[in-house]
């Protein structure tokens, strides 16, 4: 695990933005939609008043995977589609930690879309955020999970063949207590969202719509024209009503919490609990006779 602080706090009661910039220079492309992604996180962060120690951010592969190098914090990059199952046990060994992973559309649902779907169902304490510009943009342009059907690509160049992946709906389906859809054409309201799912009490999730510049089969207009956010009378807490909104696309697209539910028994509670450790690593290795009782009932 790498830590960016390389920066003076001057301040240790008051969280700045200009506490999470670092020196790291930028390899995104200039007007890279992922840049409103990271303002949208850094105000998030210094909205909730947490401090860089405090935050872990880990990612896998791409692009978006780039994120946690431009901020100062502690961060894990690790391999293609395997940032969801780092994450899982860097809370399980500290939830005192807030652990953000930040993952592309191909990374997470491609890749590690097994990842993501066990995720969910284990349900650990940490917020999971998908930039997804529906285009594999590292790799230089061939179609993602996410992208539509007859869309043309620089590998599908007669369209795609294959539906796309309904994330949102999928994670509501398998039972995700905080599923919300973002876009990086308004950073307040992203800002917002990011504020409320590392706030909610179990695994949280985050599709931001982030078009690309280069690679992308739609325009930023494009996703104006469509982008509405969800009225103030929408209940959240209505399965139905939110698959409804989930599946949404083309014509309208709904931004905003889509799915919020009482959170479950988050992973690794009951573990941390009956060894007696608030955070695993400092938990005392167990007994000999213990570990030899054990191994004994398999026999």
């Amino acid at each position: 695990m790498r830590n960016n602080n390389n920066n003076n706090n001057k301040n240790d009661n008051v969280v700045t933005l200009q506490d999470y910039n670092n020196k790291v220079e930028n390899q995104w492309c200039p007007g890279c939609y992922n840049f409103a992604i990271l303002t949208a996180l850094k105000r998030a962060l210094v909205e909730l008043q947490k401090k860089p120690e405090e935050i872990c951010l880990v990612s896998g592969i791409g692009q978006a995977a780039k994120t946690p190098q431009y901020l100062r914090c502690n961060y894990f990059n690790g391999l293609h589609g395997r940032a969801l199952s780092v994450a899982t046990g860097v809370c399980a060994a500290n939830p005192h930690l807030t652990t953000i992973v930040t993952t592309g559309d191909g990374d997470c649902y491609g890749e590690g879309g097994n990842h993501f779907l066990h995720t969910i169902r284990r349900n650990p304490k940490f917020t999971l955020i998908v930039h997804n510009n529906q285009i594999y943009g590292l790799t230089k342009g061939q179609a993602s999970p996410t992208t539509d059907k007859g869309d043309r690509t620089r590998l599908q160049m007669s369209g795609v063949e294959n539906y796309p992946l309904r994330p949102l709906a999928l994670a509501i389906i398998q039972g995700c207590t905080f599923v919300a859809r973002g876009f990086t054409g308004d950073i307040p309201h992203l800002a917002k969202l990011f504020v409320e799912a590392i706030k909610h009490p179990a695994f949280s999730y985050i599709d931001v719509i982030q078009p690309c510049i280069i690679w992308g089969t739609r325009s930023m207009n494009w996703y104006k024209e469509r982008v509405y956010q969800l009225p103030a009378d929408f209940d959240p807490s209505d399965k139905q009503a939110a698959l409804a909104k989930a599946m949404e696309w083309e014509d309208k697209i709904p931004v905003g919490i889509i799915y919020k539910a009482p959170a479950d028994p988050v992973f690794a509670d009951r573990f941390r609990s009956e060894v007696g450790a608030d955070k695993l690593y400092e938990a005392p290795p167990p007994d000999r006779s213990v570990i030899r009782e054990v191994l004994n009932s398999y026999c």
